[in-house]
């Protein structure tokens, strides 16, 4: 809970029921697939679309995919 509070909902406003679930169900999308957790060694709990970052190549240029209009960030290499 204290998660989604700080890094979510305490800088988006809500306009009603339906936006409130619309946020959360795009940042639990992020913070199960895209988001890297330290208790598990930098993973994520779900198996995401992107590859993990050990296996991408070190060059080429890297991409920044916004989430939730802006207020997260995810980067991954381009192809």
């Amino acid at each position: 809970m204290r998660t989604v509070r700080t890094e979510c909902l305490d800088w988006t406003l809500i306009w009603n029921r339906r936006h409130l679930q619309r946020v959360l169900t795009r940042y639990l999308e992020h913070y199960n697939t895209g988001r890297p957790h330290r208790g598990i060694g930098l993973q994520t709990p779900l198996p995401g679309t992107a590859a993990p970052v050990s296996t991408m190549p070190v060059a080429g240029s890297v991409e920044r995919v916004d989430v939730l209009g802006g207020l997260i960030h995810e980067y991954r290499r381009a192809a």
